[in-house]
């Protein structure tokens, strides 16, 4: 039977934002109870997704708006997060139960029950407090995604810029790898610079992953990887989430199929191997405007997986692909079993060291 993880999804988030009272499980937006169950669905990644300048305050300077993201701003947005991890927690029921490693997701799937992995989009909610990254990971966090559009306390975004573009990751964002690497948390480079990126393959000494992101060789778009980045993720025992947003298939972004999909899977398996790929659809992260007959949600995957036979990409790599290769990953950085101890205090010298501002 061909199940399903989705490494990548913004209904949590854009529930909270738009202040519906509807629920993960029966809602009018892309990602509810009834695709994922038609979906056959093993684990969804909900994103705590926040916009850091949606948080700033904004001050005029002769007709100048300082659109700066100050530490007010990230705070308020980690109050936000904090906010839709406790949503998710609410929402459990005999469906969907949120897991924090392997060995539960697993007990789940036994159950017949879709495991939920909470992750954060966007670091910048650390706001350089390495206690903020424990206390996510106790409320259920596994994936953090370590920057978003912007410059953050850990990074730099990606960007058409050059100069920025090739900026790697600040002190604080080496560190927290290692504290990720540590605690079993999924290090995401979607979103994040190339230099960021390469940073996180040399420092991190588990799978790292783009939690949603296509192959630059098709789509020439920053967010998308590079084939060299497709093969060092594969190397390090990582994948890239297909994402299904139009703008990252395809330029003419309006008349992208479920085929482009299909084309970037079978780019990533001739540039990097059958193991990388995996699905990070990005569902409610954005809006199709004159797609004909594109995906509306997880119940029409099925369309995805004929897609991926008409390019020739076979049924064994189509289930690594739809969720075995994902599963790998989990297995791999969830264990908490293979996590080193902390220190008798309880914390570790990377907490340590942040907090005596070292």
């Amino acid at each position: 039977m061909r199940r399903l993880i989705d490494m990548h999804c913004d209904t949590v988030s854009e529930l909270q934002r738009r202040g519906e009272k509807e629920t993960i499980f029966e809602n009018h937006l892309c990602m509810n109870m009834e695709g994922m169950k038609h979906a056959k669905t093993m684990v969804q990644f909900f994103a705590c997704f926040v916009d850091g300048r949606e948080y700033e305050e904004r001050r005029s300077d002769r007709g100048v708006i300082n659109r700066q993201i100050g530490s007010t701003s990230w705070n308020q947005a980690y109050g936000a997060v904090l906010d839709m991890i406790e949503r998710i927690h609410k929402e459990e029921n005999d469906r969907l139960h949120l897991a924090g490693s392997y060995e539960e997701i697993q007990e789940n799937s036994r159950q017949d029950v879709i495991s939920a992995v909470a992750t954060v989009e966007e670091g910048g909610v650390l706001n350089g407090d390495a206690q903020r990254l424990k206390e996510l990971y106790e409320k259920g966090i596994r994936l953090m995604t370590l920057t978003w559009n912007y410059e953050n306390c850990l990074g730099y975004p990606n960007s058409r810029d050059a100069s920025v573009m090739g900026r790697g990751l600040k002190k604080f964002g080496l560190e927290t790898v290692d504290e990720m690497n540590r605690l079993g948390m999924l290090v995401d480079v979607s979103h994040l610079s190339d230099g960021g990126f390469w940073d996180c393959i040399r420092r991190s000494s588990a799978p790292v992953v783009a939690s949603h992101s296509n192959a630059r060789a098709l789509c020439d778009c920053p967010r998308n990887l590079t084939d060299e980045m497709l093969k060092a993720l594969g190397k390090k025992g990582g994948v890239a989430g297909l994402n299904f947003y139009p703008a990252f298939l395809q330029k003419g972004e309006t008349d992208v199929t479920v085929q482009d999909i299909a084309r970037h899977a079978a780019h990533m398996i001739r540039a990097a191997g059958e193991d990388v790929p995996a699905i990070g659809t990005d569902f409610d992260g954005f809006e199709v405007t004159g797609a004909s007959g594109y995906l509306s949600g997880p119940g029409e995957m099925e369309q995805v997986w004929e897609a991926m036979k008409k390019e020739g990409i076979t049924e064994r790599q189509i289930d690594k692909i739809a969720y075995e290769n994902a599963l790998r990953v989990l297995k791999d950085v969830l264990n908490p079993q293979s996590n080193p101890p902390q220190q008798a205090d309880g914390a570790s010298d990377f907490q340590r060291s942040r907090l005596r501002g070292i």
